[in-house]
C-alpha cells in the first residue's frame, strides 16, 4: 500500500490525531488509547470480541472481522481431521497403547455418525463443506435460521435442544458474545447423548470449565478436543493438561495467514479510502 503510511504501533512516535486506520488483532486498551481518530478498524482475527469491548475504540468507528478463504480452509482441515479422529476412536486407542491392551469395537461408517455445529457461519460451513463428501449427517444451529444446502438447521433455544439430542459429535463455532459466553454448561451438555464428544474451535469462554471436566469424569461425554482457552497460553497447572479424555492444542486451528491477510486488510482499507462500505462489518451491537 504505497498510498498509505504504516507504522507499527508499538514504536509510533508521530502524532496520534493523524492516525485514522487501524489494522489490529487483539490489543488492549492502552494501545488504541493514544489513537483518538480513528474511523475504521481492520481485525486480523475471525474473532472479535476483544475489539468490540475495547473502550479506546470510538463507537462509531466501523471494525471490519477477517474473512480470509486461506483461514477458512485451514479451519475445515482442522475440524476433519479432529471429526474423524473422535470418529475412529484415536484417543481411546492411544490410551490402549499406553496401557499394551489390545482391543476393539465395533466401528461406524461415517454415515452413520452425526456431526452437529453450534454457528453457521463462514467457517463453520467451510467445515461442513469439507465433512459432507465423507458422508457424516451433518446438523447446524444458530440464533437464526438459516438454510444450508446438505445440512438440517436449527435456531433458538427449541432448535439448540433438538439439534443437541442428535449430535454425537458436537463442534463449536459460534461467535463469543454475552449471550453465548458459557453456552456449553452442564445443561448443554446433558442434552447431549451419552457418549458424545465436544470439539471446541472457537473461544474458551463458550466453555464452562467445571461442568465440562465433570461430564467427562461422570461418562456421560466420552472425549473433548478443544483447541482454545479461557486463559491463554493454557496455565501449567490447569487440570485440562492432565485428563485423560481431553486433548489440549495451542489455539493452532485456523491461524492468520500473513500474506492472505494482508492483502485482504488492504482491500479493506482501499474501499473505505474511495468512501465504500468495507468488506465483513461487525455489528457492534450483537458482538459479530
Amino acid at each position: 500500500m504505497p498510498e498509505e503510511e504504516i507504522h507499527p504501533a508499538v514504536d509510533f512516535t508521530g502524532d496520534p490525531a493523524t492516525v485514522d486506520v487501524v489494522i489490529a488483532a487483539n490489543p488492549a486498551p492502552d494501545k488504541l488509547a493514544p489513537f483518538g481518530s480513528i474511523r475504521f478498524v481492520q481485525s486480523l482475527w475471525a474473532g472479535v470480541e476483544h475489539l468490540v469491548h475495547n473502550p479506546a475504540l470510538p463507537p462509531a468507528a466501523p471494525l471490519a472481522r477477517l474473512v480470509d478463504p486461506n483461514m477458512s480452509q485451514a479451519m475445515a482441515e482442522g475440524v476433519a481431521a479432529h471429526v474423524l479422529a473422535l470418529h475412529r476412536d484415536h484417543a481411546r486407542f492411544a490410551r490402549s497403547q499406553r496401557q499394551r491392551v489390545w482391543s476393539k469395537d465395533p466401528q461406524k461408517l461415517a454415515r452413520e455418525r452425526t456431526v452437529g455445529f453450534l454457528g453457521t457461519g463462514e467457517l463453520a460451513r467451510a467445515c461442513m463443506r469439507m465433512l459432507q463428501p465423507l458422508g457424516f449427517s451433518l446438523l447446524g444451529w444458530s440464533r437464526h435460521q438459516r438454510a444450508i444446502d446438505g445440512v438440517a438447521t436449527f435456531a433458538g433455544s427449541d432448535g439448540l435442544q433438538t439439534m443437541l439430542g442428535g449430535t454425537e459429535i458436537l463442534v463449536n463455532l459460534t461467535p463469543l458474545t454475552a449471550a453465548t459466553r458459557g453456552l456449553i454448561d452442564a445443561r448443554l451438555l446433558a442434552a447431549l447423548p451419552k457418549g458424545a464428544m465436544l470439539i471446541n474451535v472457537a473461544r474458551g469462554g463458550h466453555v464452562v470449565e467445571a461442568d465440562l471436566i465433570d461430564a467427562l469424569d461422570r461418562g456421560h461425554l466420552a472425549e473433548a478436543v478443544l483447541d482454545v482457552f479461557e486463559i491463554e497460553p493454557l496455565p501449567a497447572d490447569h487440570p485440562f493438561w492432565a485428563h485423560p479424555r481431553i486433548q489440549v492444542f495451542p489455539h493452532v486451528a485456523a491461524q492468520t495467514d500473513p500474506a492472505s491477510a494482508a492483502k485482504i486488510a488492504a482491500a479493506n482499507i482501499r474501499r473505505f479510502r474511495r468512501g465504500e462500505t468495507p468488506h465483513d462489518l461487525v455489528d457492534r451491537q450483537r458482538g459479530y
